[in-house]
């Protein structure tokens, strides 16, 4: 049986990491990290994903502030918003939770924000900077993926790549970053032809499509390392009651790949926990203080 990759184990040890460089923070230069949350509208799930990144907030000792604002919210409202987080000098991360109502641009929302506040790694300008290579925001998903592929395998320089999913939220940006890393990357998505043969050839899977147990077991090299990074809720046959599971046939690839990410427990920790990363790192950019 494969490895199980512990997200949620590395996610409270790179927490306890940054809460004892926050409590420094605050001593050492009276900095006190500080993130505006953004909420538009009811959706059920982004309420859940906006209380669960303000109680970590409260945990590490990261200033919160939560602004929720009704779904009938005009852009230009939401915008003018965003304009007064940005010319705060105590907000340091600014992170407007998607999806937006569909009135909304959401691309234009991304883009209004200042890129040294854009703690989500989401503006045009920190997604061309990680594709050239430079230091910049990275995106939440990725980032925490990377770290545990890094801490699973160390070195991955020369190691096939193989990333399924190509949003510029995770599949994009995960290529290249694992091309900084030295790694031969593929890019595959739904018109890729024989992508279970594409899949094959992976040392690193990581699947990022948003469809419940698309990546088959026998799509899995023997040994691989997979970054399950899909959360799709799903109606159990048995119980009746919705529950997680990933992009990966989960059942079929433990028996297969060398070290796997659950779902729940995987990857979805990380993300947060690199949010607060990107929070504090924001900090401490703007206090002009070495990162």
């Amino acid at each position: 049986m494969s490895k199980l990759i512990d997200g949620k184990a590395f996610a409270d040890r790179l927490c306890d990491t940054l809460s004892s460089e926050i409590a420094s923070l605050k001593q050492a230069h009276q900095l006190s990290p500080c993130i505006a949350v953004v909420l538009v509208g009811e959706d059920p799930a982004s309420a859940t994903y906006v209380g669960a990144k303000v109680r970590r907030c409260e945990q590490l000792g990261i200033d919160s502030r939560s602004h929720h604002l009704p779904a009938t919210t005009s852009e230009a409202d939401l915008l003018a918003l965003i304009e007064q987080l940005n010319t705060d000098p105590e907000v340091h991360g600014i992170l407007v939770q998607l999806p937006v109502p569909k009135h909304i641009d959401s691309n234009s929302v991304i883009n209004a924000i200042n890129p040294d506040k854009d703690v989500d790694g989401f503006h045009i300008s920190n997604a061309g900077a990680l594709a050239v290579g430079q230091n910049n925001m990275v995106p939440c998903t990725p980032l925490g993926s990377l770290m545990l592929l890094q801490d699973e395998l160390g070195d991955l320089s020369g190691l096939n790549a193989v990333v399924v999913g190509r949003s510029n939220i995770v599949g994009k940006p995960m290529a290249a970053l694992l091309l900084q890393q030295s790694c031969t990357v593929t890019v595959a998505h739904s018109r890729t032809k024989d992508l279970p043969a594409v899949c094959r050839e992976a040392d690193i899977l990581v699947a990022a499509v948003g469809i419940p147990h698309f990546i088959q077991g026998d799509w899995i090299k023997p040994g691989a390392t997979v970054i399950d990074v899909g959360i799709n809720r799903i109606q159990d046959s048995e119980t009746g009651k919705n529950r997680l599971v990933g992009d990966v046939d989960f059942a079929a690839a433990k028996d297969v790949a060398g070290a796997i990410t659950p779902v729940p427990g995987g990857v979805g920790p990380m993300t947060i926990a690199c949010l607060m990363y990107n929070t504090v790192r924001a900090a401490k950019n703007q206090a002009g203080i070495k990162d």
